[in-house]
């Protein structure tokens, strides 16, 4: 917890989980947690969550779908070593949730007495102030966005053949309860729009996409407008109209700022989270201290960053979270650790355990990955490379946890010719190898931009929001897989 002790104790009445029938008192609290450690485990917590969502979807012009739902219930976890005894229940009923907290004991066995829990609520930071939630913002304003960003694709060019939509947004309410004590609340808004556009020019059609948001609400399209995402789809369509098939080998290639940090998120950063490295099957098993990188390089997961999608201002488990120096110039520091792997390996719990939802346990998850700008020239970076691939936007990508090896698919990619970007590039493929490919970085731009918030990490079958960013990178070679010969 944050050592500041009374700075952060705040009364219940401020720090409500939800007003009025569903607030937890701390008496409620207090025996369940008793409850779940009768059996003898070493720990135990509550994770109470409620969230509601709304979603609206536009296909070609028409709203196809719209959608919404509120969920609610509690997850008690008893940890007993390593091993977990978890079970939830789908309401906040006393009964209910004291018959979960029975069946999550059932990992320890031989009884002990527990002592009483006193119980203090601790004050979470605040990373994300939202105006106005777009939960609730009326239904036909949020159409109204959707209408502004489809207007906007269809007049960037007269080849725009089709344009879909979508508006996502969710209010998450937590409070997070462990056997130490501390009862943290925290409020968690998110928002999303993606755009989608096809582009067809006689036989030959090609599609282009945008999206963002974040911790933010109506606020957001302040800041980019629907217009923003629907113009930038149809570039990006239309860009791709004019694409040539990618060279194949290995070759120079050059990281944009911002979208790029996908590749460092799935190349590097899930082989940085502690329970692989507990389980020794990630390649950084062992090697804090070590040269990893380029020395160009310095790696930082950042739950800090205002209103950025990753953000959190408490993790999963209760833990208040700060930035952590993953890679610096190059030497491993260390890994991202929920409470069981800090307890491995004798390092305090870093506040990185997330979870999907109520249902599922906390494991070692990513926030906001980032690698930090470096003093290099954008422009010159580009100027250096001979014949090489600019990667401007990725679809995503598959990366072997086990070894670093990875495979990335671009949307928006370059040729690189006698130092400039000419051809725009279809079908091209990033393969390679975590650390190898961090060990050939040789410029690191000054113009380090963060993702726009669309991004979604997948583990063990839970998905968390996540963000992304780097500046301009340089690898000088990794292998392209193209259909040119």
């Amino acid at each position: 917890m944050n050592p500041k002790g009374s700075d952060n104790r705040v009364a219940a009445s401020e720090a409500p989980f939800i007003t009025g029938p569903h607030a937890i008192d701390d008496t409620l609290i207090a025996r369940a947690l008793g409850v779940a450690l009768e059996q003898g485990g070493d720990f135990a917590d509550l994770y109470f969550e409620y969230r509601r969502a709304a979603s609206i979807s536009m296909e070609d012009g028409r709203v196809r779908s719209v959608g919404g739902g509120i969920d609610l219930g509690v997850g008690v976890r008893v940890v007993n070593g390593t091993a977990v005894g978890y079970a939830y229940a789908e309401s906040l009923d006393p009964e209910e949730l004291l018959a979960a907290a029975r069946t999550a004991a059932r990992i320890a066995t031989g009884g002990k007495v527990v002592a009483p829990i006193n119980v203090t609520r601790v004050r979470a930071p605040s990373r994300y102030a939202v105006s106005e939630n777009l939960v609730d913002v009326p239904g036909a304003d949020r159409v109204a966005l959707l209408r502004r960003a489809d207007a906007a694709a269809r007049a960037a060019d007269s080849r725009i053949a089709r344009v879909d939509a979508s508006l996502v947004s969710v209010h998450k309410e937590l409070l997070v309860c462990n056997s130490r004590g501390a009862v943290v609340h925290d409020v968690q808004p998110m928002s999303r729009m993606g755009v989608s556009v096809v582009a067809g020019d006689g036989d030959r059609t090609e599609s282009g996409s945008s999206g963002g948001g974040g911790r933010y609400g109506i606020e957001y399209f302040a800041m980019v407008s629907p217009e923003d995402h629907g113009q930038e789809a149809a570039r990006v369509a239309l860009v791709n109209l004019d694409s040539r098939p990618a060279p194949a080998g290995a070759m120079p290639v050059v990281l944009a700022p911002g979208d790029s940090g996908i590749l460092l998120h799935e190349a590097v950063g899930h082989g940085l989270e502690a329970d692989f490295n507990r389980k020794q099957t990630s390649n950084y098993t062992g090697r804090v201290g070590e040269s990893v990188a380029s020395e160009l390089v310095t790696v930082v997961d950042d739950p800090a960053l205002e209103g950025s999608r990753g953000s959190i201002n408490v993790d999963d488990e209760g833990e208040i979270p700060q930035e952590h120096r993953l890679i610096e110039d190059g030497i491993l520091r260390g890994y991202m650790h929920d409470r069981i792997s800090a307890e491995h390996f004798g390092e305090p719990a870093s506040g990185s355990g997330r979870r999907e939802s109520f249902r599922e346990v906390p494991l070692p998850r990513m926030t906001n990955t980032l690698m930090t700008a470096g003093q290099d020239d954008p422009e010159e970076i580009i100027r250096s490379v001979k014949k090489g691939v600019y990667a401007k936007k990725f679809s995503g990508g598959q990366v072997n946890i086990s070894n670093g090896d990875f495979v990335f698919s671009l949307t928006e990619g370059y040729l690189i010719e006698d130092g400039k970007i000419t051809a725009p590039l279809k079908g091209v493929n990033l393969i390679g190898n975590g650390p190898e490919a961090l060990a050939t970085v040789s410029k690191v731009g000054h113009d380090f931009e963060l993702s726009d918030g669309m991004w979604t990490c997948g583990k063990d079958g839970q998905s968390v929001p996540v963000g992304v960013g780097m500046p301009t990178v340089k690898l000088d070679e990794l292998t392209v897989g193209g259909t040119e010969a």
